[in-house]
């Protein structure tokens, strides 16, 4: 059979591909996998007829990628079916298991296959697990050429990929396989078995709930299931939840989902929604998250974004914190997500981070004014004689306890940094500076 022409040049003499077929039983998954481009479900936007990488291989432009997504997508079905979609010799490498050494062979093979015509996809699995040293060892051959680097990440690469060798990529994400795409996966898979899966309508809904969008993980699933012996019962939900065991939800601790997560519970609160809080709350937890560490920043929310506007929030706070400390797990987390509803239904207010803010800059731009004479303290005869303390004005002492004196330091004018909303208790904060400001108006004070 002719074999296609080359996307980069005239055909050569193909070489011999290794067997795709090893002996023994192959896993469901595997034999699975799709052979052709068409045939791979969930990522549309990469592969339909307006997708990214048909447009790519309709102008036989293919650059060096990065396919960034969660596992079970079709990462490495994706870059094999690439090169043979570009006639380009396709050579794999795991960043787990390869060193300098592999990286140095794979380069030197490909700069042969380069001299007989031939272009070289390198795939590199996990590509985040190599070193900044080991990443730039790519720079080279992919700027002159010698290879098509694509590499599959579940890490972010604006973290897990040097800037250098992100330049020379384009980044593809992804998506995690949708309802309707994993329901595709199990009807490849009764097809290739010539039966069905002996679940209810729930349990199969339940069983695709339970792959979190990784189709390979519900393909093994389905295996286990297709084991069964005909004729038994058909398992519903609870059935199927003891005979398969229960995936973690996918969390990183130190990398990304951790960051994710975090602002998503962040954001849900400012938004006043108790009950996306407390979902990314216990996707936290269930996902292994210090709750000391979700303790800490609800109470850091308690006082950027409730702030003034209810005051009680902050020690309910560290309230809720303690008493996760003192009643440990699962307990104290009864706490944390009572701080969490409360959070979500308070008044909101960040005029205190605000005006924090702009008092650090006016700090840093004043540098070291002092404060005026009458506000500061005259232990020695020689500071009263200098006018330390003279004039100050006790306000308990004076009407309504308020004397409106001024407190800024000479060369300054002063400034407000502080506005208070009309939110919650800020609203009677905010009445009684504007009643202040009145006062020092009449009294002919600086303000």
């Amino acid at each position: 059979m002719a074999r296609a022409p080359d996307l980069f040049g005239d055909p050569e003499p193909e070489e011999a591909p290794p067997s795709r077929t090893p002996p023994g039983p192959r896993p469901l998954a595997d034999r699975l996998r799709p052979r052709s481009l068409a045939e791979v479900i969930g990522q549309d936007h990469l592969l339909g007829p307006q997708g990214t990488l048909t447009g790519m291989l309709a102008r036989g432009t293919l650059p060096s990628l990065i396919l960034w997504g969660p596992p079970g997508v079709g990462k490495t079905t994706i870059a094999r079916l690439l090169a043979e979609a570009a006639n380009l010799a396709f050579q794999p490498l795991s960043a787990v298991f390869s060193g300098v050494a592999d990286l140095k062979r794979a380069f030197e093979e490909a700069r042969n296959r380069r001299t007989r015509g031939r272009g070289t996809l390198l795939f590199i699995d996990e590509i985040h697990r190599f070193n900044r040293a080991q990443q730039d060892g790519f720079l080279p051959v992919v700027e002159d050429g010698t290879v098509t680097l694509v590499g599959a990440t579940t890490e972010n690469p604006s973290f897990a990929l040097n800037g250098a060798l992100l330049s020379r990529c384009q980044v593809l994400v992804l998506r995690r396989l949708d309802d309707a795409a994993l329901e595709q996966l199990l009807a490849r898979a009764e097809e290739a078995e010539d039966r069905a899966l002996p679940l209810t309508p729930e349990a199969r809904v339940a069983l695709r709930a339970m792959a979190d969008g990784d189709g390979r993980y519900l393909l093994n699933m389905a295996e286990q299931l297709l084991a069964i012996p005909p004729g038994g019962e058909t398992l519903d939900p609870a059935a199927l939840a003891t005979t398969l065991a229960k995936r973690a939800a996918l969390y990183d601790k130190d990398r990304e989902e951790h960051f994710n997560l975090i602002s998503a519970l962040h954001k849900s609160l400012r938004g006043s929604d108790p009950d996306a809080g407390l979902y990314w709350f216990a996707r936290m937890v269930a996902g292994g998250e210090d709750p000391r560490y979700i303790a800490r920043r609800l109470t850091r929310f308690a006082a950027e974004d409730v702030g003034m506007a209810d005051p009680r929030a902050l020690p309910l706070a560290i309230a809720a914190w303690e008493t996760y400390e003192r009643l440990g797990s699962p307990e104290g987390e009864l706490a944390l997500a009572q701080l969490v509803v409360h959070l979500a239904t308070a008044p909101k207010s960040n005029a205190v981070y605000v005006a924090y803010g702009e008092a650090m800059r006016a700090a840093k731009e004043t540098g070291s004014l002092m404060p005026p004479a009458n506000i500061l303290n005259a232990p020695t005869k020689l500071m009263k004689e200098l006018g330390y303390g003279a004039g100050y004005e006790y306000d308990h002492d004076a009407e309504g306890g308020f004397s409106g004196a001024n407190y800024w330091p000479e060369g300054m004018a002063p400034r407000q940094f502080y506005r208070p909303t009309d939110h919650g208790a800020e609203a009677a904060v905010a009445a009684r500076l504007q009643e202040w400001a009145a006062l020092r108006r009449q009294r002919g004070r600086k303000r």
